[in-house]
Parts: C-alpha cells; sequence; structure tokens
C-alpha cells in the first residue's frame, strides 16, 4: 500500500516543484525589472541576470523534487529542468509565434536549465 501510494504522489511532486520553479523565477523577474527601472541597466546585463534565474530556478525545483523523491535524484532534477524549458518554449512560441536567433539560443537554454535541475536534484 505505501509503495503504490508513493508512486502516485510523484506526478504531484513534479508540479510541485514545478511550481515552486516558476515562483522563484517570477519573484526575481519583478526584483530584475525594478532593478531595470531604477539604475537603468543594459542589455548584456539583463540578459546575464536572465540566465542566473533560469539556471537558479531550475536549480531550486530540482533541490526541492530531490527532497521530495529521495530516489534518482539526479533524474528527477533533469526531468523539472526539462518541463521548465518545455513550458519556457511554449510560452515563447505562443506570445512571439516564432523562436529568435538560429537555434542556438534554445539549446543553450536547454542545457541551462536542465544542467540547473540536476545539478539541484544531486545537491539535495
Amino acid at each position: 500500500m505505501e509503495k503504490k501510494m508513493k508512486k502516485n504522489s510523484y506526478p504531484v511532486w513534479v508540479l510541485k516543484a514545478l511550481l515552486m520553479s516558476y515562483a522563484v523565477t517570477s519573484v526575481f523577474l519583478v526584483i530584475l525589472a525594478f532593478l531595470l527601472y531604477r539604475f537603468h541597466l543594459s542589455e548584456e546585463i539583463v540578459t546575464g541576470a536572465i540566465i542566473v534565474i533560469y539556471v537558479v530556478s531550475t536549480f531550486i525545483g530540482g533541490f526541492v523534487l530531490g527532497k521530495m523523491t529521495k530516489v534518482h535524484k539526479f533524474l528527477w532534477g533533469l526531468v523539472i529542468g526539462v518541463l521548465y524549458f518545455s513550458l519556457l518554449l511554449l510560452i515563447t512560441i505562443g506570445v512571439y509565434h516564432t523562436l529568435e536567433g538560429n537555434g542556438t539560443n534554445a539549446v543553450t537554454t536547454f542545457l541551462l536549465c536542465a544542467g540547473g535541475g540536476m545539478i539541484g536534484g544531486m545537491l539535495s
């Protein structure tokens, strides 16, 4: 009975960790918007900050999910990173109806999100 209950709770845990990642992203993006408004940051600084936000958010999601699952933590962290990127990609395509750039940015973002989640899972 215990094993069946735990197996059924994995999707719920993934959703909780993914929501945690997006909550952290929201908070950091609001802070970045305030800093951009207040200090007129350059495009390079904003781009770098967004990359850091992606990695930190997926790291936290992977860490949280790793704590919940307690098994195969790095794989569950990778799952969070991939899902985070997938939803980010869907939102981008939905808003802009295209991907900007030559695809290298998308691959780099995918690797950063997947790696951040996996490291979070490993360190949990």
